[in-house]
């Protein structure tokens, strides 16, 4: 009754079967892999958004490197605001707005600094025209903040290039920006919260990062993936009881009606 499932159409079945089941297998192992790491990245963030702030130079150095789990840990910083080495991050949108970051160094003394994202402007009114930027307290300020790594292209996905107007980037690559300072910068840079004595005017503050559902989706998509297994295995399964019951009732027809000799 079963011999038809060594028939080449039902051979060719059985292969797509048994190449799908292993390839579901591993993108559901995949996505829980997304799911764990999402989760572990999501935590990290809400503790480090949540922690007390320490000074800067804690958890970075000149010429560092900001560690991933210290990534939007609270930091502080006192200094004077080097605003002739002020630049305009471009591409930066918020709200749905696309404007620049103000990113204006800190000198901390001792030959350092620390970059600072003083927050969002908005874009002028065509694509040469300068925004308006309150300018930056003068005398010593301390500053409160989260701490970011330095941005590439690869961690940024932001392409960079040259011929920018003066005074305007793409990244904030403390490495390239820090070759036109005359003192050496932290890794880095810090997102400013707060800042004492308070700004007269400041840019639109960066609004917290958004943790999200720590990978919730990737755990659906990974029990999608699982159940797509069963619904692979169940239709196969099916397929067979079906054709081996239209066997059966056509040999049962036959049996019924035998044709004459």
């Amino acid at each position: 009754m079963y011999r038809f499932l060594l028939t080449p159409r039902w051979l060719a079945l059985h292969v797509v079967v048994l190449l799908v089941i292993p390839a579901f297998v591993f993108l559901g192992q995949w996505q829980f892999g997304r799911y764990e790491e999402r989760s572990t990245t999501s935590h990290e963030v809400t503790a480090n958004l949540a922690a007390a702030p320490v000074p800067v130079d804690r958890l970075t150095t000149p010429g560092g490197t900001v560690r991933v789990q210290d990534k939007y840990h609270p930091v502080t910083a006192t200094g004077t605001f080097d605003a002739a080495h002020q630049l305009l991050v471009r591409r930066r949108v918020q709200d749905s707005v696309v404007g620049f970051y103000v990113l204006t160094p800190l000198d901390i003394g001792n030959g350092r600094g620390v970059l600072v994202n003083r927050g969002w402007v908005k874009a002028g009114a065509t694509a040469d025209a300068l925004p308006e930027v309150p300018a930056p307290s003068t005398g010593e300020v301390t500053v409160t903040g989260r701490i970011r790594p330095t941005e590439t292209e690869e961690s940024s996905g932001i392409q960079d290039r040259a011929g920018l107007p003066p005074g305007q980037v793409l990244l904030i690559n403390t490495e390239a920006i820090g070759r036109g300072l005359p003192y050496k910068l932290l890794g880095g840079y810090v997102e400013l919260t707060e800042q004492s004595p308070k700004a007269a005017a400041a840019p639109a503050p960066v609004p917290e990062p958004d943790v999200g559902a720590g990978g919730g989706l990737n755990l659906a998509y990974g029990v999608q993936w699982w159940l797509f297994i069963g619904i692979a295995v169940g239709g196969w399964a099916l397929l067979i009881r079906r054709e081996a019951a239209d066997l059966r009732a056509e040999e049962a027809k036959k049996a019924a009606h035998p044709v004459d000799a």
